[in-house]
């Protein structure tokens, strides 16, 4: 081995030998292997206490999570081949279901490449690099993208708050080629398009791609409201699948917009009204006028940053879940999801219970559901399966 060497302290090698990817600076025998001689992102061979390899990582020393395993095999090296072997397995398992390429390729320690996400919208692929070492390999990763993929345009999408964490800039570039105005996206048939420099996240919520083909099934004849609706994807679909009306609706005013651009380029823009509207004062009008909804979708932006904050943000879910209940006609269908990785599925299912409670209403729970296959979870990190919905039938007393 000719990288520097980690050294955990005693007995803290537990979780790592498990397939945990993560290090934590306390864990690490500092006497032994001082974290102020690592660089930013600089790669390492981590051990046990005794010396027994453990993996290749990548350390940040300024990071509380000081170290991200890359391999298991300490002899791995971080080069262009290593990243086309990862995304090559990652291609492979997307091949299995979807049929054009438009989904999340890399998801970070899901696809065991920590810190690195990429989506593909077609021929162009747009990245978030995370972590100090994904900074650093940035260039053998945009090669490897290069080599397997041959893209027109690869976009870095660094703009996301987890970077200040790792100590790294904010920045929006172009890596290669020559960016689209607009990322295009097929979901289920459906064709969407969304700014390829500016919008949320790296374009398009990929994630909720399954639970969004699940509710769909069940509105037909149905009016829906599709709330924190970003660019439309749920109220267009469900328009294309049969729905009567549906309310679109963010507190975005670009997001109302690309929503209602998305309607007339399906040909439903006479069945998707785009509001621009705070979804809890939206839901209070709608509730005061007696205006209700046969199928409503809830898919709020992360309320639990940090775990010091899930009662609060317990509370701030069940307050979304009442008021849309309030809102739900008699045998109504509801959709409610978090995102926040403090959540867990149990945690949300109380909310939506104690919210039916309160709005007088009996729940069915119908379906239960996560991210989809191109957001795999890691089997020793439960951090990586952070998505939560359930679609409940809600009727009256």
């Amino acid at each position: 081995m000719d990288m520097p060497i980690l050294t955990l302290r005693n007995n803290e090698e537990r979780r790592l030998r498990a397939g945990h990817l993560w290090v934590f600076s306390n864990e690490v025998d500092t006497k032994k292997t001082p974290l102020t001689a690592f660089a930013p992102g600089q790669a390492a061979v981590v051990t046990a206490s005794r010396g027994r390899p453990l993996g290749v990582v990548t350390v940040n020393p300024g990071s509380l999570i000081c170290a991200r395993v890359m391999d298991s095999d300490p002899d791995t090296r971080l080069d262009v081949d290593f990243f086309r072997s990862r995304i090559r397995d990652a291609l492979a398992l997307r091949a299995r279901f979807y049929a054009t390429p438009h989904y999340r390729l890399l998801f970070s320690e899901g696809d065991h490449v920590p810190g690195v996400v990429l989506d593909r919208y077609g021929d162009v692929v747009v990245g978030q690099l995370t972590t100090a070492g994904a900074e650093v390999l940035r260039d053998v990763i945009l090669e490897a993208v290069l080599a397997e993929l041959s893209p027109r345009a690869v976009i870095w999408r660094n703009d996301a708050a987890s970077r200040d964490l790792e100590g790294l800039p904010r920045a929006v570039e172009t890596a290669y080629g020559e960016a689209p105005e607009f990322l295009e996206i097929d979901e289920d048939g459906a064709r969407f398009a969304v700014p390829a420099l500016s919008g949320q996240k790296t374009g398009w919520f990929y994630d909720m791609r399954e639970n969004r083909t699940a509710l769909c099934r069940l509105v037909r004849g149905r009016t829906v409201l599709d709330l924190f609706a970003y660019a439309g994807a749920f109220s267009v679909r469900a328009a294309l699948a049969g729905a009567a009306s549906a309310v679109c609706l963010d507190s975005s005013e670009a997001a109302r917009d690309m929503a209602a651009q998305n309607a007339a380029r399906n040909g439903v823009a006479g069945s998707v009204e785009a509001v621009r509207a705070d979804a809890g004062a939206f839901l209070e009008e709608c509730a005061a006028s007696g205006r209700t909804f046969d199928v409503v979708s809830l898919d709020p932006p992360a309320l639990v940053k940090r775990r010091k904050d899930l009662e609060a943000g317990l509370r701030a879910y069940e307050r979304l879940n009442r008021l849309a209940m309030d809102v739900l006609a008699d045998d109504g269908i509801l959709m409610t999801c978090s995102c926040s990785q403090h959540v867990d599925a149990w945690d949300l299912r109380r909310v939506a219970l104690r919210a039916a409670n309160a709005a007088g209403r009996r729940a069915q729970v119908l379906a239960q559901g996560r991210q989809g296959p191109d957001h795999p979870a890691h089997p020793a990190m439960a951090e990586t399966d952070y998505l939560k919905s359930f679609i409940l039938r809600l009727l009256r007393r």
